[in-house]
């Protein structure tokens, strides 16, 4: 009975297949394949579009935003409403982890978040569009500014905001920034004018340098969160730099390191354009420098740059060779603050910017002395180049 079915099972199959004929491909016009390329092409075209970018790093943003006024500060916070129903909601109580928080020689692709502060006491535009074109992704940088209550503060306070409202409402989504903090200092600066004459002074040193200390440290312990990898120190007054500063810096996996600080001008005698190493606060300690601390006072500070006080110390300012490599390192006893990036654990550990006499150091020199006394070395690029502001002529150091 069995095998009776099978035969008949294949007679219909047979019979089925004789009635329907060879089975045949539809073929495809030209036309066809013409629309099906152009709209692999217009969907390749939309996913890889700057909008479709921006929308991606829309959503990045959202959801890194805080939901509550008591995260961290280098976390942007949205408003949302506070009540449900009627009632007042709590705000949420955060884990944060800190051993997860890394600093390694590739940030980019770790997606480390950068904290970039700079005390502001007058706006150059030079500064800000040269902080535009970090190629560093801006989502991962959250800027913080420090601003004395000066009428040259309220200035530069207003020129900062103009920008901020620019870049960050009306500009590209891939510029803007992941979040910008403003502070006002609460105490007056030591002197009136912000002149570099001024500022320069050997007897305005102190008090000057003591006042920078409050602001940078200020500026640090409101604004360093914990899921900060990297803090870059950058001057209001640094204009230009190279694109991948941040990369570049980070690259050398140092806990403290500066890059030169030179300046561009016109050179009085050959009327062409020069340059001039600037910033001479990155260098290596000597016996002189030594011996002379340990006849002072104890509220003495060494200063450098000054021919009222030689210290002999080997100053990377005149460390750079013409066409020298870039990545050339150097160890630190002392550093500048122009450009400077530290990894966050330092600033954890303790490390900040003392505004009094240390070992006869004092702000960005003795912050580099009380890192090395946590156990953090400082290293210095002799090659690699920022740029302060550009001058007419010299003006007395």
């Amino acid at each position: 009975m069995f095998v009776k079915r099978l035969q008949d099972d294949r007679h219909r199959i047979a019979h089925i297949s004789i009635t329907m004929g060879p089975i045949r491909l539809r073929r495809i016009s030209p036309l066809t394949v013409v629309v099906i390329v152009l709209l692999c092409i217009g969907a390749i075209t939309f996913l890889l579009s700057p909008s479709s970018r921006d929308s991606a790093s829309a959503k990045l943003r959202k959801a890194s935003a805080a939901s509550n006024p008591l995260s961290p500060p280098t976390s942007p916070f949205r408003k949302q409403s506070s009540r449900s129903n009627g009632k007042r909601v709590p705000p949420p109580v955060v884990h944060y982890y800190l051993n997860n928080v890394t600093t390694s020689p590739n940030p980019v692709a770790n997606r480390e978040t950068v904290l970039i502060l700079t005390p502001l006491a007058r706006f150059y535009q030079e500064y800000w569009d040269n902080l535009l074109k970090l190629t560093y992704p801006h989502e991962l940088i959250t800027l913080a500014f420090i601003i004395p209550k000066t009428r040259e503060g309220n200035a530069a306070t207003l020129a900062l905001q103009e920008q901020i409202t620019k870049t960050q409402t009306s500009g590209p989504e891939e510029k803007r920034f992941a979040s910008i903090i403003i502070e006002r200092q609460d105490f007056d600066p030591p002197i009136p004018s912000q002149d570099e004459s001024e500022r320069h002074k050997m007897e305005n040193q102190k008090p000057r340098r003591a006042a920078m200390s409050r602001a940078r440290n200020s500026l640090l312990f409101t604004t360093l969160g914990p899921s900060t990898s990297w803090v870059l120190w950058l001057d209001a007054d640094i204009i230009e730099t190279p694109p991948t500063l941040i990369q570049d810096l980070a690259e050398h996996n140092k806990p403290i390191i500066v890059p030169n600080c030179f300046q561009r001008y016109i050179d009085p005698e050959t009327k062409k354009p020069a340059e001039r190493p600037y910033d001479f606060n990155s260098w290596q300690d000597s016996d002189i420098a030594q011996k002379l601390g340990e006849s002072m006072g104890p509220e003495d500070i060494l200063l450098e740059g000054y021919g009222e006080m030689p210290t002999y110390r080997v100053l990377m300012a005149y460390l750079e060779e013409r066409n020298g490599d870039p990545k050339l390192e150097v160890p630190l006893d002392g550093v500048g603050g122009t450009a400077l990036l530290v990894k966050a654990e330092v600033h954890r550990d303790g490390a900040m910017f003392p505004p009094f006499s240390f070992y006869h150091l004092i702000e960005t020199e003795g912050f580099a002395k009380m890192a090395k006394r946590l156990g953090w070395s400082s290293t210095g690029l002799p090659n690699y180049k920022v740029r302060f502001q550009y001058f007419p002529r010299r003006n007395s150091h």
